[in-house]
């Protein structure tokens, strides 16, 4: 079966699309540095989920096998680790790249900008010069809605202008778009960035609304709502972001060696629905400290679909209202904050 390289494997994207692969009968060899930007507890508890047992303890730069998966093997290694990557590469000639890894958040790039240069940035060249010198024929890799910035026109297009990010993490996620496209250009290497819009689910990220609205809630504490609860977001489930990422990935489609896409569920919701929505699945209300807009945000987050469902035929099927129960389900399941 093809070997599928997967970077970012401990994160919730990446531990769910491993997963998905790894169902389908495909050998994946993983890779994560497992950082403390959020617990790696977290990060940990999804590898043992793949098999990794004890991952805390995996040592970096060494291939540790699945219990659970025959066909998925581990390292906790750091993709500015050119290196190691060479070395990987070597041994498994992979023809497919599903690039994932990051340091994620808009807030935090703004604290401290220097975490997003070095993953962001260097990790992503390193990423793109491996697999250009080693043959590989398509590299997926993770781009964001955030570099729509906070222009007016909705949904937002592939199209549409995107040259004036108003975040340090939207920035380097435009630059890996252009890295992207000198590599096509260079060396004919399929590269497909995928824009995603705010996916949520099991599994999900602790600094992310979803995680943070629940947590507070069960435990009586008061949620933060951003520019007095007036924010508009894309939420996706897991699930259909993961059906989007493998469709590309299989899909025999090319329209040039370059291109990028939206990936989302073209369906906007008010903070306060969803927040509504938590309450509900919960069953306790939030207590809520409406706060203005916060540096670096977007007002709003709206996908246009068209060219995804054109070429790849991706459509999402998980409303936010259906989603965020099983997103509770977990979270209670998980930390059995009863207890």
């Amino acid at each position: 079966m093809e070997k599928i390289f997967v970077t970012g494997a401990a994160g919730f994207i990446g531990y769910h699309l491993c997963k998905t692969l790894l169902d389908r009968g495909f050998h994946v060899v993983g890779l994560d540095n497992c950082n403390d930007y959020y617990t790696p507890k977290l990060k940990y508890s999804r590898l043992e989920e793949l098999g990794i047992l004890n991952a805390e303890h995996v040592k970096f730069d060494q291939a540790q096998p699945s219990t659970k998966f025959p066909e998925f093997e581990f390292y906790k290694s750091d993709i500015t680790n050119q290196k190691i990557l060479y070395d990987i590469f070597e041994k498994y000639r992979f023809k497919k790249v599903i690039h994932l890894a990051a340091q994620a958040g808009v807030r935090y790039s703004i604290d401290n900008p220097s975490a997003y240069y070095q993953s962001n940035i260097i990790g992503f060249g390193n990423i793109l010069e491996v697999s250009a010198r080693f043959g590989v024929e398509k590299l997926i890799y993770a781009s964001s809605s955030s570099i729509y910035g906070n222009q007016k026109k909705v949904p937002f297009a592939e199209s549409d202008a995107v040259d004036k990010p108003i975040s340090v993490y939207a920035a380097t996620k435009k630059s890996n778009e252009l890295m992207a496209h000198v590599y096509s250009n260079l060396y004919r290497m399929e590269t497909i960035g995928l824009r995603f819009f705010t996916v949520y689910g099991p599994w999900g990220r602790p600094d992310m609304a979803p995680y943070l609205f629940t947590d507070a809630i069960l435990h009586n504490k008061p949620i933060q709502v951003f520019n007095n609860g007036d924010l508009k977001r894309d939420f996706t489930y897991i699930d259909d972001i993961v059906s989007g990422i493998i469709s590309v990935s299989l899909s025999n489609y090319k329209s040039g060696n370059y291109e990028i896409l939206n990936i989302g569920n073209n369906q906007p919701e008010q903070l306060l629905d969803f927040i509504s929505y938590l309450e509900s699945a919960i069953g306790k209300k939030a207590i809520k400290d409406f706060l203005p807009m916060q540096p670096g945000d977007v007002y709003q987050t709206f996908a246009d679909l068209s060219e995804i469902e054109l070429k790849y035929g991706y459509k999402p099927v998980t409303r936010l209202k259906e989603g965020i129960p099983k997103f509770v389900d977990w979270f209670v399941s998980y930390y059995n904050p009863a207890k």
